[in-house]
């Protein structure tokens, strides 16, 4: 599961990060590192996946 996760957040950071933590803190500042970004959104995305 982790892995479909992490396939997701490559291609839609912050739909990878909410399917793990839901409409918290990580998702509205992997939105912004998104919109800032796409490479640090992807970057936060795996980490926080990763993470737990």
């Amino acid at each position: 599961m982790d892995l479909l996760r992490i396939l997701i957040a490559i291609l839609l950071p912050p739909l990878g990060v909410f399917l793990q933590v839901g409409l918290g803190k990580h998702f509205w500042l992997n939105l912004l590192l998104t919109l800032l970004g796409y490479i640090p959104g992807i970057v936060h995305a795996v980490w926080i996946i990763a993470r737990r």
